[in-house]
């Protein structure tokens, strides 16, 4: 803080400091420094996650949903017919017609690996259709269908 002495020229009133207080500025600084600090390492933990199943409130189906499902011996499938890897694409364009717009649902079994799913999901991408959506079960249908009570 800066303040300047009156000359005795007559002038009684202090002239205006025209600096800039940095003190608050720097604290505020030191406390997001600080924030980042204790944050940083809280968000780098691994934790154990089950991707399978959601808790989230089920979309509305649509009226003729083309799913691509990654089976637990990496094998592929559109709907219920098996398809190989190398024709994925022309017949995924054979369901979908030409729309590219079109959603396409993309299940994987649990123990199939994340990679495998990945490459799946690039393959498909690759081929022009940007709306691809994940499925999961609900999680009340995932204990009944593990022997569990709902």
């Amino acid at each position: 803080m800066a303040a300047s002495i009156p000359s005795s020229e007559g002038d009684d009133d202090f002239a205006e400091a025209h600096d800039i207080n940095v003190t608050p500025f720097i604290d505020v600084i030191l406390v997001l420094l600080i924030i980042f600090m204790v944050a940083a390492p809280i968000s780098t933990v691994d934790l154990p996650i089950d991707l399978p199943t959601a808790s989230a409130t089920p979309q509305k189906k649509p009226d003729k949903p083309i799913y691509v499902s990654l089976k637990a011996d990496l094998s592929l499938a559109i709907g219920e017919a098996p398809v190989a890897r190398a024709d994925l694409v022309q017949r995924i364009g054979e369901e979908a017609g030409e729309a590219k717009d079109r959603r396409i649902y993309l299940r994987a079994d649990k123990t199939a690996a994340y990679g495998e799913l990945m490459a799946v999901l690039e393959l498909i991408k690759g081929a022009g259709y940007s709306k691809i959506a994940l499925v999961a079960l609900e999680a009340g249908k995932a204990q009944t269908a593990s022997g569990g009570q709902p």
